[in-house]
């Protein structure tokens, strides 16, 4: 779960600012709320804002440490997409920190990065501000020369085995730019079990989608899977696709190339066997994902098709002949099903892009009535209709408002203190949060001078 995320000098964001996911002091849907130890965190938040307001950068700063934690090196990002509005930016210190809960663990883990150098790095066990928090382990440098410095828990330092690996990372692995973090994901010490949960949440835990989001891999959940195959079709059918069924249509890969890419399948072929590991290679296109599997020492297509209500399932389509809303509502069966029944958090950006806004509230409905969700959902959107009392507290509205120097400021409704039964979307739409376009008089546009000049 999140708690909260601190970001500074990157992108849209210029001095600290926070977002978080805590609760204000609203008693409303205590089902909202997760528990977790002395702390409680909301499941479901919508961020608002005008074009060009900073709403997207809150999920692309978090992509961004997520990649650079995973993957183990610096996307180009933290040295090109710093606050540039502010002549200086570039030698200033960006900042990254993320605080949430892993297996019922505080942690918060936080980056400083100076012209593609990580100047500092931690992780905590974090006290919540309650308690002393704990450091597991500190990281500093200097961005002219290199001047590093590793300092580990006691724990790994008192501990024969574990105590010659910071010595041994410090020394001979760990390059400037990349993180402390990565390098603890895959040992074994059981004094290192702290830093792998921290790792496994960003790893596994937290899931990003952004507007170019394909589907991972569907047609293996959907065959292997019958509780969330039953729950794919039941969304499917309850939004009114007209779809009734989806079926996982497999064909020898040769079958699927045809004599024309004889040397194309024959290269997927020898790429999957000459892996022992590789069972399945997806091959992905902007409307549909071709599957390749390897079964019994063969290899096969799978590909998802959709039997519709109108004809009673006599003809199949395949995903790029549906409508790209169907297909987005494919895209987010997933997220939503792992919100639902797994501790993940789930952040979704401009969430209404090719969907209708009641589908969209309807989503938001269903996962907020859930008494017995798990996860966290967390989207962006311009969509009026969500502002709606009856599916988000006023603490899980969030604007992003562009500042007069260009910087982004993050704000909840919850600031305002309205109370539950007043219209927020007229409000929203009046102005009274701020965070809406600024449209001027459209005269002043005269456009009509163009026309004329024609």
């Amino acid at each position: 779960m999140i708690i909260r995320v601190i970001i500074k000098n990157l992108f849209s964001f210029k001095d600290y600012t926070e977002f978080n996911m805590l609760p204000g002091r609203s008693t409303r849907m205590p089902h909202h709320l997760y528990e977790a130890g002395s702390i409680s965190v909301l499941k479901l938040n919508a961020l608002y804002g005008a074009n060009g307001a900073g709403k997207s950068n809150l999920i692309k700063s978090l992509d961004l440490l997520r990649s650079f934690v995973t993957e183990g090196h610096l996307p180009i990002e933290f040295i090109t997409e710093v606050f540039k509005f502010d002549a200086e930016s570039r030698k200033k210190d960006v900042y990254l920190g993320v605080e949430f809960i892993k297996d019922g663990t505080p942690f918060y883990y936080g980056i400083t990065i100076n012209q593609g150098i990580v100047v500092e790095e931690e992780l905590q066990i974090s006290g919540l501000g309650k308690k002393d928090d704990i450091t597991l382990f500190q990281r500093t440098n200097s961005v002219h020369e290199k001047q590093l410095s590793l300092s580990f828990h006691e724990d790994v330092m008192k501990d024969k085995e574990a105590a010659l690996y910071p010595s041994f990372l410090q020394n001979e692995v760990l390059e400037r730019n990349e993180p402390v973090l990565y390098y603890l994901r895959n040992r074994k010490n059981k004094v290192f079990d702290h830093y792998k949960r921290a790792f496994d949440w960003f790893d596994r835990n937290l899931v990003i989608i952004l507007p170019t989001y394909s589907p991972g891999l569907l047609a293996l959940p959907l065959e292997g899977d019958d509780h969330f195959n039953a729950f794919t079709k039941d969304i499917m059918r309850s939004f009114k696709t007209g779809i009734r069924e989806i079926a996982i249509v497999k064909m020898p890969i040769e079958e699927y190339f045809g004599e024309d890419d004889k040397e194309e399948a024959e290269r997927i072929i020898s790429e999957l066997r000459a892996n022992p590991l590789a069972t399945a290679k997806a091959n992905r296109t902007p409307v549909e994902e071709i599957l390749f599997v390897l079964e019994d020492g063969k290899v096969y297509v799978k590909r998802l098709c959709f039997l519709h209500e109108e004809d009673n399932g006599a003809n199949r389509f395949s995903a790029a002949e549906e409508s790209d809303g169907t297909r987005r509502l494919l895209e987010y069966i997933p997220a939503l099903y792992g919100a639902i029944y797994s501790p993940k958090v789930y952040l979704i950006d401009e969430i209404e892009r090719s969907l209708h806004p009641l589908l969209i509230k309807e989503l938001a409905r269903k996962f907020s009535q859930d008494t017995k969700t798990k996860g966290q959902l967390i989207f962006t959107t311009h969509e009026s209709n969500l502002l709606d009392q009856d599916i988000f507290r006023s603490d899980e509205i969030w604007f992003a408002e562009k500042k007069a120097d260009g910087a982004t400021e993050l704000y909840a409704l919850s600031e305002f203190k309205e109370h539950h039964t007043l219209d927020i979307r007229k409000g929203y739409l009046n102005g009274r949060y701020g965070a809406i376009p600024f449209m001027g008089n459209l005269r002043d546009l005269k456009w009509d001078t163009y026309a004329e000049a024609r």
